[in-house]
């Protein structure tokens, strides 16, 4: 559902969508575990689009509705859609891990299967302080493996050896255990998750979104292509931002001894 006319606000059938100040917040809405369906993955590709397209928005928040559940991935119910679904999450979270806009999972309750896959692949995660809230990976419970990137990103957040346990066994860990094996970057005090989130995001958002855009693809292009890539992108990058106004206005601001405002031109 696209809502023509409505730039702020707006209420799809699987999310609700709210952009103010340069930040974008995505809520998945989909009751009770706000789960992935082959209509919900569809219909997040449409807000991703809008949220790319949209010059205004320079950071993007991505939580769950409710108090329970981040999301816990894909829907069980809509097995007879999993050979459309699978490839779709698989390419829609490598393009939040890839994505020209800081995103930040506020993990607001358990965060299970390609509910963590979707946090990992956001540039930053913060997660309310609650024990009985969880992460894992849990697929081998079904017979099936995590098959939206966990395999990959797992290992290279928190190591090979804690990943291959994690996903071995099912393993659930709770917040604290999350943030000391670096999982998640910052816990949050119940109540305080989205106020964190906004702070941080605000921080982003004063940023000149250009050289946020350009530092992005340059590790994007480290990771998926290599080294050579990468250092061909931060060489683009480096002459992108040569021409803008924001690098004027750093350097104006500099000499001046005053914050910089980027307008993002």
């Amino acid at each position: 559902m696209d809502c023509p006319g409505q730039k702020d606000m707006c209420s799809y059938m699987n999310f609700e969508f709210e952009a103010k100040d340069h930040i974008a917040i995505i809520t998945i809405n989909h009751p009770p575990a706000n789960t992935f369906n082959l209509a919900a993955l569809e219909e997040f590709e449409n807000v991703i689009d809008r949220v790319e397209s949209d010059n205004d928005i320079r950071v993007v928040i991505i939580t769950g509705a409710g108090e329970k559940c981040f999301s816990a991935g894909f829907d069980v119910n809509d097995k007879a859609n999993i050979q459309l679904a699978s490839p779709l999450g698989r390419r829609l979270w490598q393009r939040i891990d890839c994505f020209p806009k800081p995103v930040i999972a506020a993990i607001n309750g358990h965060a299970l299967g390609g509910g963590l896959e979707l946090a990992m692949s956001c540039h930053f995660r913060i997660m309310v302080d609650k024990p009985k809230a969880m992460l894992g990976l849990t697929e081998l419970n079904l017979g099936i493996i995590p098959g939206w990137g966990g395999t990959q990103r797992l290992p290279r957040i928190v190591g090979r050896k804690k990943a291959l346990d994690m996903i071995l066994f099912s393993k659930k860990i709770s917040p604290a255990k999350a943030l000391k094996i670096g999982l998640v970057d910052k816990k949050s005090d119940s109540g305080a998750l989205m106020d964190d989130a906004l702070a941080f995001s605000q921080k982003i958002a004063k940023l000149p979104p250009i050289a946020v855009r350009c530092v992005l693809n340059a590790f994007s292009a480290g990771l998926y292509e290599g080294l050579v890539a990468g250092l061909e992108k931060e060489a683009q990058g480096s002459a992108i931002v040569r021409d803008t106004e924001d690098r004027n206005e750093g350097f104006t601001a500099f000499l001046e001894r005053r914050k910089p405002q980027f307008s993002g031109k």
